[in-house]
């Protein structure tokens, strides 16, 4: 497995893996376009990958504008597999790196990835409209 930062020419293979997903899925997968990933990876933030293979098998994307994850996508054949950790620990390292500001997420109820961020230290503040969790991750909860 390789982790590397994302680059524009890895948006296709980023799209195929955050429309593979079977929780959190988007319910217009048109509501994300090809220039919404090039800003959150070249203006807003940051993403990486990993790729097994030369095939991009996970992602994370890290929003400074809105202090929040945009996205931490795995393809659900290797989820589990301790590559959503790592880039999930690759994208917070990285965002604490340039801010100490406390980052958020959304995430749906009662699904793995609720689990997963709980896991990783992540405190629950409310809800995210109606249909997600919202979390956050303080600078100080974060580098210890």
């Amino acid at each position: 497995m390789i982790y590397r930062e994302a680059q524009i020419v890895d948006i296709p293979q980023i799209s195929e893996v955050r429309l593979s997903v079977k929780e959190n899925v988007l319910s217009n997968p048109a509501l994300i376009t090809y220039d919404d990933y090039v800003e959150f990876l070249t203006i807003r933030g940051k993403g990486w990958v990993c790729e097994v293979y030369k095939r991009i098998v996970g992602f994370s994307v890290t929003d400074l504008k809105d202090h929040n994850v945009w996205a931490l996508f795995v393809l659900p054949d290797y989820a589990e597999k301790g590559i959503g950790k790592q880039l999930h620990c690759l994208m917070l390292d990285w965002y604490f790196s340039q801010t100490t500001m406390p980052i958020w997420l959304g995430t749906g109820f009662n699904t793995k990835a609720e689990t997963f961020y709980r896991k990783q230290g992540w405190v629950e503040i409310g809800t995210h409209g109606t249909k997600e969790i919202k979390f956050e991750m303080s600078y100080e909860n974060w580098v210890r």
